[in-house]
């Protein structure tokens, strides 16, 4: 059977109350029932488990040999519950996808800021091996299923490997203008992230700033 989660406005419950004689609504402020908004949050929170969950097993065994049942039981939640958040594996997967590489996205972004040719591509460089170091479920996920077609959440995936990978093209044009870049800057990621793999799973004993050097020596003739 599958489970549902409550309708947090079934009974019209736990109202904000009305605003003082002349205050004015925080334009910020969560809207909604005080129930409401406890609800999307526990919501929020149970998602982000079973997405959590579906990475961990996912890059330790691979998307078909996860079941939907695996990853509610890793996750703490009823199989229902997946279902409920998401509309299959695939969707959970997807999101978990999206999300890491828009963390990936923003984090890329705030590193080259002010930044531009070969320091910027080296501050990109590092963010992202710092990246692979913090989250390395999902580092195995990205380097197995970005450069893959044809599965359902492509387009998806696509749409946001092109925005991490222009930030490399954005540097690389500062150092070589008029010129396409767009598989260079492919291969500078590319390389950043199977050395931050091999790094991680085969040579665990490296220093950080080894690794770095070692990647760095690839754009070191650009």
């Amino acid at each position: 059977m599958t489970t549902t989660e409550a309708d947090p406005t079934a009974d019209g419950r736990d109202a904000v109350g009305p605003l003082e004689p002349g205050a004015t609504a925080d334009p910020g402020a969560p809207t909604g029932t005080r129930r409401e908004q406890a609800f999307a949050a526990r919501r929020a929170g149970t998602r982000q488990q079973i997405i959590d969950a579906a990475v961990s097993l996912i890059a330790d065994q691979g998307f078909t040999a996860t079941s939907v049942e695996d990853i509610a039981s890793a996750a703490g939640v009823a199989k229902g519950s997946v279902y409920y958040n998401f509309g299959s594996k695939s969707d959970v997967f997807e999101a978990a996808l999206a999300g890491g590489l828009e963390r990936l996205t923003l984090t890329l972004e705030s590193a080259r800021a002010d930044l531009h040719g070969k320091a910027a591509l080296a501050a990109l460089i590092a963010s992202l091996l710092e990246q692979i170091c913090a989250h390395p479920d999902f580092a195995k996920l990205l380097a197995a299923e970005v450069f893959r077609v044809g599965r359902e959440w492509q387009e998806t995936v696509g749409h946001i490997r092109a925005r991490v990978i222009e930030f490399y093209a954005a540097a690389l044009r500062e150092e070589r203008p008029g010129a396409d870049v767009s598989l260079l800057a492919a291969s500078v990621f590319g390389a950043t992230l199977v050395a931050g793999l091999e790094w991680l799973v085969f040579q665990p004993e490296r220093e950080f700033d080894e690794v770095l050097a070692a990647v760095l020596e690839l754009i070191a003739g650009l």
